[in-house]
């Protein structure tokens, strides 16, 4: 324990005056299910079986695994650590690093904001389809129904202003459930919640996926998923798109892993809940991929058509391809409320996690209490998202946000993370000695090693092989203003609004803007020549390669 930190852990305090604001969960359970809650979305069900599926099979396990130990957990542990240790939203946390990191804080809530305007419409489509399953309000013919009716989608244009009202009070529906939620405190709202929801989920997934083992063809489907290819273990393709589908199913890289994590209690074993949040998470992703090709094997031997044919992933998947299953299988009614149940649920918990992550930013930087807060951001939010994927143009908007917020934005938050921890500001040596002051399992010098190196390299490979196919093939053949408009334009918006953020000054004038507020838990600051040698460089002491700045503006 350092000599001027108090005497005991002060939970929440985040003061100079000691004063105590910061929510916290009751039970490390309680944060465990929020955490697999935010894990755990629709990435999951439609994503996985699909990248699974066509990245050799069963023998994508194996990079998917060797991905998941060596950069995902490695990545979660270092988040949760970053949240624990400085108690604050993302934006608080870097602030707390170093000042000028505050930028990166910003732009993760960026990318959170615009995930969560474009999400509740998905969440909404699901609510209305979990409806019409009860009589397969779709017809016969579900893809033409999905674009055409349902969406009334304008693929030309890059804003209809035309809007398609079902869909319209779907959303306000999902948007007033996220508020109330989030107007409670963490445990009574996004805690108690979620230790409702994420067993609900469990049990209708499972039950869904029973009923699809027992289907004609069932056999059929898991055969074309685990068949191992083991030539594809020579592809790197795969290795990426083993690494790519675990960077983007953890929820990792936008603020919700340190904005949860900086609610909880003092001693919080941190290594080990990292392991069950990631392998409760892939656990659920190949219960997924059995469920999806079992139903796929269906529609196969249903429709004399390849599984290789009717294989598919995402939007297309869920309210195409399932609807189609669901036409042809007895008892469809029962397997399309099971799955778009499944779908609306698990929407729910990540939405509720990824609003947290804006709503938690805007109440340290301007000392607002929770309920007002939670108005102030989600109501624009709110407005913003019905507005806009609402709309018969909905769809386009939707589809080319999603790819640049995953695939530019949240690679690019991930990446620009480890390079400030763990190179500009040296504090690599300190967040591991905080995670073994806190858990019971302990990390080393391999989870530095993964992290500087091997995830780092990854990520930057990731990152450049996307940038360059966007520039130089475009996005799902639309057109270019509207790639600009939804995609280019959307990662300069969020820059920019991280940089004046970044100006804006914190309110709270005892607001402790630099180091841990409260107990550091006998693990002194790093980092910038402050005493913890740094492992990267020899063990020489650090010397942040950033220009120190005051610790208050």
């Amino acid at each position: 324990m350092s000599a001027d930190a108090p005497s005991g852990p002060q939970v929440g305090s985040d003061g100079k005056d000691g004063k105590v604001t910061r929510d916290t969960f009751n039970s490390r359970l309680l944060f465990l299910f929020a955490a697999i809650g935010s894990a755990v979305g629709l990435g999951n069900i439609w994503r996985f079986p699909y990248v699974a599926y066509e990245s050799g099979g069963g023998a994508f396990l194996v990079p998917y695994m060797i991905a998941l130990l060596t950069a995902g957990i490695p990545l979660l542990w270092m988040f949760f650590s970053l949240g624990h240790r400085f108690r604050g939203s993302a934006p608080l946390v870097f602030r707390r690093i170093h000042p000028r990191a505050e930028i990166l804080g910003w732009f993760q809530v960026g990318i959170s904001f615009f995930i969560a305007v474009y999400y509740a419409a998905i969440i909404g489509w699901a609510l209305l389809y979990t409806m019409k399953s009860f009589t397969k309000g779709w017809g016969e013919n579900p893809g033409d129904y999905f674009s055409g009716e349902f969406l009334q989608a304008d693929t030309d244009t890059v804003f209809s202003g035309s809007f398609v009202m079902p869909i319209l009070i779907t959303m306000i529906i999902v948007w007033i459930i996220v508020l109330v939620t989030l107007a409670l405190d963490v445990s009574k709202g996004i805690g108690r919640l979620n230790v409702i929801f994420i067993p609900l989920l469990l049990v209708l997934f499972v039950i869904m996926v029973i009923r699809a083992l027992f289907l004609d063809g069932a056999a059929t489907g898991l055969d074309a998923l685990f068949t191992p290819d083991w030539s594809a273990l020579t592809d790197a393709s795969v290795w990426i798109a083993a690494y790519g589908q675990i960077f983007f199913s953890l929820s990792i890289g936008f603020g919700i892993m340190i904005t949860y994590s900086s609610y909880l209690k003092p001693r919080s074993n941190l290594t080990s809940t990292g392991l069950v949040t990631a392998f409760a998470n892939s656990s659920f992703e190949v219960l997924a991929g059995i469920g999806v090709f079992a139903a796929l094997g269906f529609m196969s031997a249903a429709s004399g058509i390849p599984v290789s044919e009717v294989a598919t992933s995402g939007i297309g998947l869920a309210f195409e391809a399932f609807p189609t299953i669901i036409n042809e299988m007895p008892a469809g009614e029962l397997f399309g409320i099971l799955f778009f149940a499944s779908l609306a649920i698990a929407g729910v918990t990540s939405l509720i996690s990824i609003v947290e992550v804006v709503s938690s930013a805007v109440r340290d930087k301007f000392d607002l209490p929770r309920r007002t807060a939670t108005l102030v951001v989600g109501v624009p939010m709110a407005v913003l998202s019905v507005l806009a994927f609402s709309a018969t143009s909905g769809l386009v908007t939707l589809d080319i946000m999603d790819k640049f917020t995953n695939n530019i934005g949240i690679v690019l938050a991930a990446l620009v993370a480890i390079i400030v921890v763990g190179v500009l500001t040296m504090r690599i040596n300190e967040l591991e000695q905080h995670l073994n002051a806190v858990s019971s399992f302990k990390v080393g010098p391999t989870w530095r090693t993964f992290l500087m190196y091997v995830t780092s390299v990854i990520l930057t490979f990731t990152l450049l092989s996307e940038v360059s196919t966007l520039l130089d093939e475009g996005y799902g053949g639309y057109q270019d203003n509207q790639v600009f408009t939804w995609g280019w334009l959307l990662i300069i918006i969020m820059a920019v609004a991280a940089v004046i953020m970044h100006v804006v000054p914190y309110r709270r004038r005892s607001l402790v803007l630099d180091g841990t507020p409260g107990s550091d838990f006998g693990v002194p600051p790093g980092g910038r020549g402050r005493g913890i040698p740094n492992p990267l460089a020899g063990g020489s002491t650090a010397t942040s390669p950033l220009k120190e700045e005051g610790a208050t503006r």
